[in-house]
Protein backbone atom coordinates (compact mmCIF):
# COMPACT_ATOMS: atom_id res chain seq x y z
CA UNK A 1 0.00 0.00 0.00
CA UNK A 2 0.94 3.28 -0.20
CA UNK A 3 2.81 5.36 2.19
CA UNK A 4 1.16 8.26 3.87
CA UNK A 5 3.56 10.91 4.68
CA UNK A 6 3.11 13.90 7.53
CA UNK A 7 1.84 17.07 6.81
CA UNK A 8 5.50 18.55 6.44
CA UNK A 9 6.43 15.86 4.47
CA UNK A 10 4.02 16.40 1.58
CA UNK A 11 5.39 17.74 -1.57
CA UNK A 12 3.87 21.74 -1.52
CA UNK A 13 1.75 21.89 -5.01
CA UNK A 14 -0.51 24.46 -6.81
CA UNK A 15 -3.89 23.74 -8.91
CA UNK A 16 -3.29 26.15 -12.11
CA UNK A 17 -7.09 27.48 -13.08
CA UNK A 18 -8.85 26.21 -9.98
CA UNK A 19 -12.32 27.79 -10.73
CA UNK A 20 -13.40 25.66 -13.45
CA UNK A 21 -14.57 22.78 -13.22
CA UNK A 22 -11.55 20.20 -13.90
CA UNK A 23 -10.23 22.72 -11.27
CA UNK A 24 -12.48 21.82 -8.81
CA UNK A 25 -12.10 18.12 -9.48
CA UNK A 26 -8.27 18.33 -8.87
CA UNK A 27 -9.27 20.41 -5.36
CA UNK A 28 -12.22 17.97 -4.62
CA UNK A 29 -9.12 15.06 -5.10
CA UNK A 30 -6.38 16.31 -3.39
CA UNK A 31 -8.14 17.02 -0.29
CA UNK A 32 -6.67 14.58 2.97
CA UNK A 33 -4.02 13.23 -0.40
CA UNK A 34 -1.15 11.31 1.38
CA UNK A 35 1.86 13.14 -0.55
CA UNK A 36 0.35 16.43 -1.84
CA UNK A 37 -0.54 19.40 -0.08
CA UNK A 38 -2.43 22.09 -2.01
CA UNK A 39 -1.03 25.36 -0.91
CA UNK A 40 -1.49 27.78 -3.97
CA UNK A 41 -4.75 28.07 -6.09
CA UNK A 42 -4.61 30.12 -8.93
CA UNK A 43 -7.43 32.17 -11.46
CA UNK A 44 -8.33 34.38 -13.75
CA UNK A 45 -7.79 37.89 -13.57
CA UNK A 46 -12.06 38.20 -12.53
CA UNK A 47 -10.97 35.78 -9.51
CA UNK A 48 -7.83 36.81 -8.14
CA UNK A 49 -7.53 38.60 -5.11
CA UNK A 50 -10.54 36.97 -3.52
CA UNK A 51 -10.97 33.75 -1.51
CA UNK A 52 -11.78 30.61 -3.47
CA UNK A 53 -15.08 30.60 -1.51
CA UNK A 54 -15.84 33.20 -2.65
CA UNK A 55 -15.02 33.85 -6.44
CA UNK A 56 -15.71 29.61 -7.22
CA UNK A 57 -19.28 28.37 -8.59
CA UNK A 58 -19.03 25.04 -6.49
CA UNK A 59 -20.78 22.80 -9.35
CA UNK A 60 -19.48 19.38 -7.60
CA UNK A 61 -21.59 16.89 -5.74
CA UNK A 62 -19.11 16.66 -3.09
CA UNK A 63 -18.46 19.94 -0.66
CA UNK A 64 -15.80 22.35 -1.14
CA UNK A 65 -13.33 21.53 0.91
CA UNK A 66 -13.02 24.30 3.98
CA UNK A 67 -9.05 24.92 3.34
CA UNK A 68 -9.70 25.52 -0.31
CA UNK A 69 -12.33 28.18 0.30
CA UNK A 70 -10.05 30.06 2.44
CA UNK A 71 -7.21 30.26 0.19
CA UNK A 72 -7.15 33.69 -2.23
CA UNK A 73 -6.92 32.94 -5.84
CA UNK A 74 -3.44 34.10 -7.18
CA UNK A 75 -2.31 34.63 -11.04
CA UNK A 76 -0.97 31.71 -12.62
CA UNK A 77 2.69 33.17 -11.82
CA UNK A 78 5.50 30.75 -11.34
CA UNK A 79 7.11 33.58 -9.53
CA UNK A 80 4.44 33.46 -7.00
CA UNK A 81 4.50 30.24 -6.57
CA UNK A 82 8.06 29.69 -6.18
CA UNK A 83 8.37 32.79 -3.45
CA UNK A 84 5.36 30.95 -1.52
CA UNK A 85 5.70 29.53 1.57
CA UNK A 86 6.69 26.57 1.31
CA UNK A 87 7.43 27.35 -2.06
CA UNK A 88 5.60 25.02 -4.70
CA UNK A 89 7.09 22.33 -5.99
CA UNK A 90 4.59 20.97 -8.67
CA UNK A 91 1.34 22.52 -10.21
CA UNK A 92 -1.94 20.64 -11.49
CA UNK A 93 -2.93 22.20 -14.48
CA UNK A 94 -7.00 23.15 -15.44
CA UNK A 95 -6.13 25.31 -17.42
CA UNK A 96 -7.43 25.87 -21.25
CA UNK A 97 -5.27 24.54 -24.44
CA UNK A 98 -4.79 28.09 -25.09
CA UNK A 99 -3.86 29.65 -22.44
CA UNK A 100 -2.09 26.51 -20.82
CA UNK A 101 0.89 26.15 -23.91
CA UNK A 102 2.68 29.42 -22.26
CA UNK A 103 1.87 29.64 -18.58
CA UNK A 104 2.93 25.51 -18.28
CA UNK A 105 6.31 26.34 -20.23
CA UNK A 106 7.15 29.03 -17.59
CA UNK A 107 6.56 27.01 -14.73
CA UNK A 108 8.40 24.25 -16.05
CA UNK A 109 11.34 27.08 -16.77
CA UNK A 110 10.84 28.17 -13.44
CA UNK A 111 11.90 24.44 -11.80
CA UNK A 112 8.45 23.00 -11.56
CA UNK A 113 6.82 19.79 -12.11
CA UNK A 114 3.86 20.16 -13.93
CA UNK A 115 1.10 17.69 -14.78
CA UNK A 116 -1.21 18.69 -17.18
CA UNK A 117 -4.83 17.77 -18.20
CA UNK A 118 -4.48 20.25 -21.67
CA UNK A 119 -3.71 18.89 -24.97
CA UNK A 120 -0.88 21.64 -25.63
CA UNK A 121 2.12 19.40 -25.45
CA UNK A 122 0.59 15.94 -25.96
CA UNK A 123 2.12 15.58 -29.04
CA UNK A 124 5.91 16.83 -28.34
CA UNK A 125 7.73 13.92 -28.64
CA UNK A 126 9.79 14.61 -24.95
CA UNK A 127 6.61 15.03 -23.38
CA UNK A 128 5.50 11.65 -21.74
CA UNK A 129 1.73 11.27 -22.50
CA UNK A 130 0.88 9.18 -19.38
CA UNK A 131 -1.28 6.52 -18.50
CA UNK A 132 0.34 4.55 -15.21
CA UNK A 133 -1.78 1.41 -15.32
CA UNK A 134 -0.84 1.43 -19.64
CA UNK A 135 2.83 2.81 -20.06
CA UNK A 136 4.45 3.78 -16.94
CA UNK A 137 8.00 3.69 -18.58
CA UNK A 138 7.37 6.56 -21.01
CA UNK A 139 8.29 9.12 -17.99
CA UNK A 140 11.55 7.89 -19.00
CA UNK A 141 11.13 10.85 -21.45
CA UNK A 142 11.38 12.95 -18.84
CA UNK A 143 15.49 12.90 -19.11
CA UNK A 144 15.07 13.54 -22.70
CA UNK A 145 12.80 16.50 -22.48
CA UNK A 146 14.85 17.75 -19.22
CA UNK A 147 18.34 17.46 -21.19
CA UNK A 148 16.60 19.20 -24.59
CA UNK A 149 14.91 21.78 -22.57
CA UNK A 150 18.13 22.49 -20.48
CA UNK A 151 15.74 22.86 -17.68
CA UNK A 152 14.81 20.88 -14.07
CA UNK A 153 11.27 21.29 -14.14
CA UNK A 154 9.15 18.77 -16.40
CA UNK A 155 5.95 18.81 -18.40
CA UNK A 156 3.77 15.47 -18.26
CA UNK A 157 0.47 15.05 -19.83
CA UNK A 158 -2.74 12.83 -19.21
CA UNK A 159 -4.45 11.98 -22.32
CA UNK A 160 -8.03 13.31 -23.64
CA UNK A 161 -10.75 11.45 -21.72
CA UNK A 162 -12.00 9.79 -24.28
CA UNK A 163 -9.03 8.28 -25.00
CA UNK A 164 -8.15 7.28 -21.26
CA UNK A 165 -10.69 3.86 -20.42
CA UNK A 166 -9.98 2.97 -24.16
CA UNK A 167 -6.68 3.33 -24.33
CA UNK A 168 -6.55 1.17 -20.79
CA UNK A 169 -8.71 -1.61 -22.69
CA UNK A 170 -6.84 -1.93 -25.58
CA UNK A 171 -3.60 -2.17 -23.85
CA UNK A 172 -4.42 -5.44 -21.84
CA UNK A 173 -6.08 -6.91 -25.50
CA UNK A 174 -2.54 -5.54 -27.27
CA UNK A 175 -0.46 -7.47 -24.80
CA UNK A 176 -2.50 -10.80 -25.35
CA UNK A 177 -3.43 -10.48 -28.87
CA UNK A 178 -2.01 -7.54 -30.51
CA UNK A 179 -4.02 -4.99 -32.08
CA UNK A 180 -4.61 -4.14 -36.08
CA UNK A 181 -7.82 -1.64 -36.46
CA UNK A 182 -10.19 0.04 -34.17
CA UNK A 183 -13.74 1.48 -34.62
CA UNK A 184 -15.16 3.68 -32.08
CA UNK A 185 -17.89 5.63 -31.56
CA UNK A 186 -18.24 7.69 -28.36
CA UNK A 187 -21.40 9.08 -26.23
CA UNK A 188 -19.61 11.53 -24.01
CA UNK A 189 -21.24 13.34 -21.15
CA UNK A 190 -21.64 16.50 -20.56
CA UNK A 191 -18.94 17.34 -17.98
CA UNK A 192 -16.46 17.13 -20.51
CA UNK A 193 -17.56 20.24 -22.10
CA UNK A 194 -16.99 22.25 -18.89
CA UNK A 195 -18.73 24.37 -17.40
CA UNK A 196 -21.56 26.08 -18.31
CA UNK A 197 -20.83 23.74 -20.89
CA UNK A 198 -23.45 22.82 -23.57
CA UNK A 199 -26.94 24.64 -23.74
CA UNK A 200 -29.78 22.61 -22.46
CA UNK A 201 -31.56 23.47 -26.00
CA UNK A 202 -29.08 22.29 -27.68
CA UNK A 203 -28.71 18.78 -25.18
CA UNK A 204 -31.93 18.18 -24.40
CA UNK A 205 -33.81 15.68 -26.46
CA UNK A 206 -30.46 15.51 -28.64
CA UNK A 207 -27.22 13.82 -29.71
CA UNK A 208 -24.77 16.41 -30.79
CA UNK A 209 -22.41 14.34 -33.37
CA UNK A 210 -19.42 16.33 -32.79
CA UNK A 211 -17.34 17.64 -30.82
CA UNK A 212 -14.50 19.55 -32.07
CA UNK A 213 -10.90 18.32 -32.26
CA UNK A 214 -11.87 15.01 -30.39
CA UNK A 215 -11.65 13.03 -33.22
CA UNK A 216 -8.41 13.48 -34.04
CA UNK A 217 -7.28 13.15 -30.70
CA UNK A 218 -9.35 9.82 -30.31
CA UNK A 219 -7.50 8.69 -33.35
CA UNK A 220 -4.11 9.64 -32.19
CA UNK A 221 -3.42 9.42 -28.47
CA UNK A 222 -4.08 5.76 -28.17
CA UNK A 223 -1.16 5.02 -30.73
CA UNK A 224 1.45 7.24 -28.44
CA UNK A 225 0.44 5.80 -25.18
CA UNK A 226 0.48 2.26 -26.95
CA UNK A 227 3.44 2.98 -28.51
CA UNK A 228 7.31 1.31 -27.92
CA UNK A 229 9.68 3.72 -25.49
CA UNK A 230 13.82 2.59 -26.39
CA UNK A 231 16.31 5.19 -26.77
CA UNK A 232 14.43 8.44 -25.01
CA UNK A 233 11.66 8.71 -27.94
CA UNK A 234 8.10 6.61 -28.27
CA UNK A 235 7.66 4.74 -32.02
CA UNK A 236 3.51 5.34 -32.74
CA UNK A 237 1.67 2.04 -31.93
CA UNK A 238 1.16 0.59 -35.52
CA UNK A 239 -2.52 0.03 -35.46
CA UNK A 240 -5.12 2.00 -36.92
CA UNK A 241 -8.02 4.14 -35.35
CA UNK A 242 -11.61 5.51 -36.44
CA UNK A 243 -13.48 7.50 -34.47
CA UNK A 244 -17.01 8.96 -34.08
CA UNK A 245 -17.55 11.49 -31.04
CA UNK A 246 -20.72 12.52 -29.64
CA UNK A 247 -22.07 14.40 -26.84
CA UNK A 248 -24.89 12.91 -25.01
CA UNK A 249 -27.18 14.09 -22.04
CA UNK A 250 -25.19 12.23 -19.15
CA UNK A 251 -23.69 14.14 -16.68
CA UNK A 252 -20.21 12.22 -16.24
CA UNK A 253 -18.84 9.10 -17.55
CA UNK A 254 -17.72 8.84 -21.38
CA UNK A 255 -18.69 5.29 -22.89
CA UNK A 256 -17.24 4.32 -25.96
CA UNK A 257 -18.87 1.49 -28.19
CA UNK A 258 -15.24 -0.53 -30.36
CA UNK A 259 -14.85 -3.09 -32.57
CA UNK A 260 -11.25 -4.20 -32.91
CA UNK A 261 -9.27 -6.39 -35.45
CA UNK A 262 -6.91 -8.40 -33.07
CA UNK A 263 -3.63 -9.38 -34.41
CA UNK A 264 -4.26 -12.85 -33.01
CA UNK A 265 -7.96 -14.34 -33.17
CA UNK A 266 -8.96 -15.54 -29.77
CA UNK A 267 -12.11 -16.65 -28.13
CA UNK A 268 -14.54 -14.53 -26.66
CA UNK A 269 -13.90 -15.91 -22.68
CA UNK A 270 -10.33 -15.78 -23.35
CA UNK A 271 -10.65 -11.89 -24.73
CA UNK A 272 -12.85 -11.73 -21.25
CA UNK A 273 -10.03 -12.74 -19.06
CA UNK A 274 -6.98 -10.78 -20.51
CA UNK A 275 -9.34 -8.25 -19.79
CA UNK A 276 -10.06 -8.85 -16.47
CA UNK A 277 -6.45 -10.36 -15.37
CA UNK A 278 -4.58 -7.12 -16.43
CA UNK A 279 -2.59 -5.68 -14.07
CA UNK A 280 -0.63 -2.27 -13.90
CA UNK A 281 3.04 -2.36 -14.23
CA UNK A 282 5.36 -2.23 -10.70
CA UNK A 283 5.65 1.34 -10.54
CA UNK A 284 2.58 2.10 -10.50
CA UNK A 285 0.75 -0.78 -8.94
CA UNK A 286 0.48 0.30 -5.34
CA UNK A 287 0.38 4.57 -5.46
CA UNK A 288 -2.22 5.99 -3.76
CA UNK A 289 -4.79 7.03 -6.76
CA UNK A 290 -4.18 3.08 -8.63
CA UNK A 291 -7.24 1.52 -9.68
CA UNK A 292 -7.65 -1.83 -7.98
CA UNK A 293 -8.39 -3.74 -10.02
CA UNK A 294 -7.70 -1.23 -13.15
CA UNK A 295 -10.12 -3.21 -15.14
CA UNK A 296 -13.51 -4.51 -14.16
CA UNK A 297 -15.87 -6.89 -16.61
CA UNK A 298 -19.41 -6.67 -16.44
CA UNK A 299 -21.23 -9.75 -17.76
CA UNK A 300 -24.39 -8.40 -17.72
CA UNK A 301 -26.30 -8.04 -21.09
CA UNK A 302 -27.30 -4.06 -20.32
CA UNK A 303 -23.74 -3.19 -18.47
CA UNK A 304 -21.87 -0.79 -18.03
CA UNK A 305 -23.61 2.42 -17.52
CA UNK A 306 -22.74 5.27 -16.44
CA UNK A 307 -24.85 5.97 -13.55
CA UNK A 308 -24.48 2.89 -12.07
CA UNK A 309 -20.78 1.79 -12.65
CA UNK A 310 -18.55 5.36 -13.80
CA UNK A 311 -17.84 5.24 -9.46
CA UNK A 312 -16.02 2.27 -9.07
CA UNK A 313 -12.25 2.31 -8.18
CA UNK A 314 -13.08 5.89 -6.59
CA UNK A 315 -13.94 6.53 -10.58
CA UNK A 316 -10.13 5.49 -11.46
CA UNK A 317 -11.35 2.03 -12.38
CA UNK A 318 -12.26 0.81 -16.34
CA UNK A 319 -15.42 -0.65 -16.92
CA UNK A 320 -15.87 -2.97 -19.82
CA UNK A 321 -18.98 -4.63 -20.77
CA UNK A 322 -21.05 -6.57 -23.67
CA UNK A 323 -17.49 -8.31 -24.93
CA UNK A 324 -18.68 -10.26 -27.77
CA UNK A 325 -17.85 -11.53 -31.82
CA UNK A 326 -17.68 -8.64 -34.29
CA UNK A 327 -18.68 -9.64 -38.11
CA UNK A 328 -16.88 -7.01 -39.51
CA UNK A 329 -13.50 -7.51 -37.36
CA UNK A 330 -12.86 -10.29 -34.09
CA UNK A 331 -14.22 -8.51 -31.03
CA UNK A 332 -16.77 -5.60 -29.78
CA UNK A 333 -17.24 -4.19 -26.50
CA UNK A 334 -18.22 -0.85 -24.74
CA UNK A 335 -15.59 0.65 -22.15
CA UNK A 336 -16.47 2.95 -19.52
CA UNK A 337 -14.84 5.56 -17.69
CA UNK A 338 -15.24 8.49 -15.73
CA UNK A 339 -14.21 11.50 -17.65
CA UNK A 340 -13.34 14.09 -14.66
CA UNK A 341 -11.51 11.96 -12.63
CA UNK A 342 -9.74 9.07 -14.36
CA UNK A 343 -10.02 11.08 -17.59
CA UNK A 344 -8.70 14.42 -15.81
CA UNK A 345 -7.90 15.53 -12.78
CA UNK A 346 -7.97 11.96 -11.35
CA UNK A 347 -5.32 11.15 -13.97
CA UNK A 348 -2.84 13.86 -13.91
CA UNK A 349 -2.51 13.37 -10.34
CA UNK A 350 -2.04 9.54 -10.90
CA UNK A 351 0.60 10.93 -13.00
CA UNK A 352 2.39 12.56 -10.35
CA UNK A 353 2.57 9.98 -8.31
CA UNK A 354 3.94 7.85 -10.66
CA UNK A 355 7.01 10.28 -11.18
CA UNK A 356 7.39 10.84 -7.29
CA UNK A 357 7.63 7.24 -6.70
CA UNK A 358 10.16 7.05 -9.91
CA UNK A 359 12.13 9.79 -8.55
CA UNK A 360 11.48 13.00 -11.11
CA UNK A 361 9.80 14.87 -8.08
CA UNK A 362 10.85 14.96 -4.70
Amino acid sequence: MAEVRSQSEKIPVAVLGATGSVGQRFVQLLDNHPWFQVVALTGSDRTVGQLYGQSCRWVLAEAMPAWAAALPVIPSDPALLCAANPPVRAVFSALQADIAKNIELEMAQAGLAVFSNASSYRRDPTVPLLLPEVNAEHAGLVDAQREQRGWSGLIATNPNCTSTGLTIALKALQDAFGLRRIFAVSLQALSGAGYPGVPSLDIVDNVIPFIGGEEEKVEWEPRKMLGRFENDQVTLAPVVISAHTNRVAVSDGHIVCVSIELERPAEIVTVQQALSDYQAPAASRDLPSAPRPPIIVRYETDRPQPRLDRNLGLGMTTVVGRVRPDPLFHVRMVVLSHNTIRGAAGGSIYNAELLVNLGYLK
